[in-house]
């Protein structure tokens, strides 16, 4: 098998059959599986996986028991794929097949590469302030770990065996597969993609999920948030002894009266405030062990089809 092709599907109805069409015109000439992957979809996204099943050799397809996420669908298809190259794409028809092509050559042209990741190219499309978040969110995390994210690199991209079993090998639940992809390392090369307009629907990773999304990102790959609270609380501590020996000195040398109430209320619940926010921040990091800890699986299998042949 050449090319394993990996499509994870959340509610997605209106979007797999014509995806399925321009990828099977794309990839006609070649030896190919298509992986799709239902991941708990509440509409009829099952049902259309399972009509363009019965009618093309190539496609498989795997069906969560309930929603595990986007890190979870690649994991799964990447457990399943048996390509020497493997590709993964969204379902929502934003990624034009006709770039698989492009990554498939240059990979069989440069055996020194061994990943390409596309980067979105018009992100000008994008509400403003997803593009403000996305845009704060590399910079944070740029400077907050050691493994290295580009702005506006996908998970629409390709790469060799050697990239995926790299990939298999780190079995976290929490995962952040922008950080992966990253932190294994390889020969990464970047290609530039058009996001075109979505062919149906409306997107299912709104705001709040790619705020949770950016969080993980950043307790997954960074232990800074933890040495930062350490650090303002040493300096926080110093100012206060500070403080005191300043109103020390201002009582026994000018004989000045102490100050009110309102001052101690103040400072008080300043470092209230900080202690809970760091508090949240341990107990995010305490959240990811004990999640790991538990060794649950990171998704469940209730359906899958035309993986016979490797089982």
């Amino acid at each position: 098998m050449l090319l394993s092709v990996i499509i994870p599907s959340y509610n997605e109805e209106g979007n797999i059959i014509e995806l399925n069409k321009k990828l099977t015109n794309t990839l006609k000439d070649l030896e190919y599986e298509l992986i799709y992957i239902n991941d708990g979809s509440t509409d009829t996204t099952l049902n259309k996986i399972k009509q363009i099943y019965e009618k093309d050799e190539h496609i498989k397809y795997i069906s969560f028991s309930k929603n595990f996420g986007k890190d979870a669908a690649i994991y799964a298809g990447l457990k399943k794929s048996s390509g020497e190259y493997t590709c993964i794409i969204d379902s929502d028809l934003q990624q034009n097949p006709k770039y698989i092509i492009s990554m498939l050559n240059h990979l069989k042209t440069h055996e020194n590469t061994d990943q390409i990741a596309m980067v979105m190219k018009n992100r000008d499309k994008e509400k403003l302030i997803t593009r403000l978040l996305k845009k704060n969110f590399y910079k944070i995390i740029n400077k907050l770990s050691d493994t290295k994210l580009i702005d506006g690199a996908s998970d629409f991209r390709m790469f060799n065996k050697s990239v995926k079993n790299a990939i298999l090998e780190l079995s976290e639940k929490n995962r952040f597969t922008k950080g992966i992809f990253s932190w294994i390392g390889f020969n990464t090369e970047y290609m530039y993609y058009n996001v075109e307009k979505r062919f149906s629907g409306t997107t299912k990773f709104n705001t709040r999920k790619q705020i949770k999304y950016a969080l993980t990102g950043i307790t997954n790959y960074s232990i800074k948030p933890l040495q930062l609270s350490t650090i303002i609380g040493s300096i926080i501590s110093l100012l206060a002894l500070i403080y005191i020996i300043i109103t020390i000195l201002e009582v026994i040398i000018f004989g000045k009266s102490v100050p009110g109430y309102a001052s101690l209320l103040i400072v008080s619940l300043f470092l209230g405030g900080l202690q809970l926010i760091f508090i949240g921040i341990l107990g995010t990091y305490l959240g990811k062990t004990y999640t790991e800890t538990k060794n649950r699986p990171l998704y469940i299998e209730k359906e899958t089809k035309g993986f016979d042949d490797i089982l």
